[in-house]
């Protein structure tokens, strides 16, 4: 618990005084301005190189710029890095070691979905899950399928959900032609409202079969409450990690004393392998009969012997060769990904109206993507952030629209209130990627400051 644990201190150093300081010198000289359209430059300039000064780096200046970003604010974002060059939200971000990886599977001739590789990785996301059996398998999406069918989830079956989460991690509901049922969520979290699930399960003439909560953003629930709920009502509990590699709570790592934990390596994830994911649990048996079920479930045999169905859902070497990899650096990425949080909150929190997802006492959360809340009173709404960063070069993206409010699950129940749909409406996710240098952020919150 120590080893994960964060050093408390409420003093502000000395670089991040003069930091601020050197932000907001150039932002106060922005004028607020109502539109965001972009305006043309002068011909004769469109195609020129601006000299910055005393940093010496050029700077080609896009056909088209915003209207509130005056010759100080191009000076500012564009002082370090080109605005040219497109900060995406959160790209793959390689160490190097994966290439000699890889090389060392293809050199062995270990392609197909079965190779050391893949024993390798597995054993290592055991270790660092705190739980010993783990099958690696093609996405996150196909480990929450394959959570589905080993529970015994079919027709007429109630699966709960929290609202707030990505379309990969309740669509299996439907595969198994199960009713999926959503719950709301926190308004400061975003994660399952752990109050309204108590509710509703107590309320319930039968408990759903299964509960599935989603780790939002990097953000852990209450692991000790949600474990004396699975106790106390006998459903099984499947945490959807996908986006909390690397998150601990309580000195655990994220869905420990879950039944199923599903983790995912999608290439916009902390650590990738390109597209990938693994299925975690403490049921050796379970884990066995999904590595089965994840190769077509194929008998023993020197023929190809079926007594039920099964899936092309397993890991191939050569994906597992980059997860090893990128396992080696999964601590940097995380201290990477908490620092660029920080930066955006020391540059933002003196904007009235913005607001960030606050941390438990005892979570640290991989902080995969920032995200922020802009008020209705903050002058500018999300979607006009959005597109002044668009004009920018620079990827963000709304929240998760909550499922109950997705077409597909239109006719769905759903118990709680309006933060989802608050949530929704207010909230953006920034670039977090974990590659972003100081100046990156910095030219994401000179965008935005200029908009108050």
């Amino acid at each position: 618990m120590a080893k994960h644990a964060r050093k408390a201190t409420n003093r502000t150093t000395d670089k991040e005084t003069g930091d601020r300081a050197r932000f907001f010198r150039f932002v106060r000289t922005m004028p607020v301005l109502n539109s965001v359209d972009p305006l043309p430059l002068p011909r004769r300039r469109s195609n020129a190189q601006l000299q910055l000064g005393r940093s010496g780096r050029r700077l080609v200046a896009p056909p088209r710029l915003l209207d509130y970003r005056t010759r100080t604010a191009r000076l500012w974002i564009g002082a370090h890095v080109s605005t040219s060059r497109r900060l995406l939200l959160s790209p793959p971000h390689m160490s190097g070691r994966e290439e000699v990886l890889v090389s060392e599977a293809f050199a062995s001739n270990w392609i197909a979905p079965i190779g050391p590789f893949v024993s390798r990785f597995e054993e290592q996301l055991a270790a660092l899950c705190g739980i010993p059996h783990v099958a690696a398998l093609s996405s996150g999406t196909a480990a929450l399928h394959l959570a589905l069918r080993l529970c015994g989830i079919g027709p007429g079956d109630e699966v709960w959900s929290a609202t707030m989460t990505f379309i990969g991690g309740v669509a299996p509901i439907l595969y198994e032609g199960a009713i999926p049922v959503f719950l709301g969520v926190k308004r400061d979290t975003m994660l399952l409202d752990l109050d309204v699930l108590e509710e509703q399960l107590a309320q319930a003439q039968q408990p759903p079969k299964a509960v599935i909560t989603t780790d939002l953003y990097g953000l852990v629930p209450d692991i000790d409450r949600l474990v004396a709920l699975k106790r106390r009502y006998g459903f099984v509990w499947i945490s959807d990690s996908a986006e909390s590699v690397g998150s601990y709570c309580g000195g655990r790592h994220a869905g420990h004393g879950a039944d199923f934990v599903i983790l995912s390596f999608n290439g916009n994830k902390i650590i990738t392998t390109s597209g990938g994911g693994a299925l975690v649990s403490h049921d050796g048996e379970a884990i066995e009969r999904a590595r089965f079920l994840s190769t077509q479930a194929r008998e023993p045999g020197a023929h190809y012997e079926h007594r039920t169905f099964g899936y092309n859902y397993r890991l191939s070497n050569i994906s597992a060769a980059i997860g090893v990899g990128q396992l080696e650096v999964l601590a940097e990425r995380v201290a990477a990904r908490r620092r660029i949080h920080d930066h955006y909150r020391m540059l933002l929190s003196a904007v009235p109206g913005i607001s960030f997802t606050p941390e438990a006492p005892d979570v640290l959360a991989n902080r995969w993507l920032t995200t922020i809340e802009i008020a209705p009173d903050t002058g500018f709404d999300r979607e006009k952030a959005r597109h002044a960063l668009e004009a920018a070069q620079i990827e963000s993206r709304p929240v998760w629209k909550p499922m109950h409010r997705q077409p597909l699950f239109a006719t769905a129940r759903y118990h709680g209130d309006d933060a989802a749909d608050l949530a929704f409406t207010f909230g953006l996710c920034l670039p977090s990627g974990s590659a972003m240098t100081h100046e990156d952020v910095e030219r994401v919150a000179a965008v935005i400051t200029a908009l108050a």
